[in-house]
C-alpha cells in the first residue's frame, strides 16, 4: 500500500500532470497551498515558482511532492483530484460495496467489508475507469481513510491491474 507521496511517485507522468493541471484549472486555493508548501521546502518564494513556464514549475512541483515530508500536501493535492474530478468512481466503489455515501463522501465506513463484495466492487471500477485512477483511489482510500481493509491492501499488493508504476 502506498502513501500519497509514494503515489505521486509512482504515477504516470500525464496522470500526475493530470492531477496538478486540474488543481490549477478547478481549485485556485489548493494549487496555491501546493505552490506556497513546495516553495518552503525547496527555500523559495512561491512567486519564483509562479512565473516559471507551467511545464517547468509542474516538474519541480512533482518531484518535490515525492518526498516523505510533503506527505499531507501532496494527500491534499490527491482528495481534491478524487473528490472533485472523479466522484462517480468513488459513488460507484461505495454504492456496490453498499455503504451509504453522498457524492462519494462517507462519514463512517466498516472496519471491514466482505471479500467478495470487495472484489466485485473492485471488478466494477476496473471495467468502467482506467487502471491507473482506480490504483490510485484504492491506494489512497486504503491510505487515508480509518478503516484500513486487510484484503483491499491484499488486492492492492497481488493484483497486476493495480500495480503503479509498471507496465501493467
Amino acid at each position: 500500500m502506498l502513501t500519497s507521496h509514494e503515489l505521486i511517485g509512482f504515477v504516470s507522468p500525464g496522470l500526475a500532470n493530470e492531477l496538478l493541471d486540474f488543481a490549477h484549472e478547478s481549485d485556485k486555493p489548493a494549487y496555491k497551498g501546493v505552490i506556497a508548501a513546495v516553495a518552503q521546502a525547496r527555500h523559495l518564494r512561491p512567486v519564483f515558482l509562479e512565473r516559471q513556464p507551467r511545464a517547468q514549475r509542474h516538474a519541480t512541483i512533482l518531484t518535490t511532492l515525492t518526498r516523505p515530508a510533503m506527505e499531507m500536501i501532496a494527500g491534499n493535492l490527491i482528495r481534491v483530484w478524487l473528490v472533485q474530478k472523479q466522484k462517480p468512481m468513488l459513488v460507484d466503489f461505495l454504492t456496490a460495496l453498499a455503504i451509504e455515501n453522498k457524492d462519494g463522501v462517507v462519514e463512517d465506513l466498516p472496519a471491514t467489508v466482505d471479500d467478495e463484495k470487495l472484489k466485485a466492487a473492485v471488478e466494477v471500477l476496473l471495467a468502467k475507469y482506467p487502471h491507473e485512477t482506480v490504483a490510485v483511489y484504492l491506494n489512497a482510500f486504503n491510505d487515508m481513510n480509518a478503516a484500513n481493509w486487510a484484503n483491499l491492501k491484499t488486492m492492492l499488493e497481488g493484483d497486476a491491474r493495480l500495480q503503479l508504476g509498471s507496465a501493467a
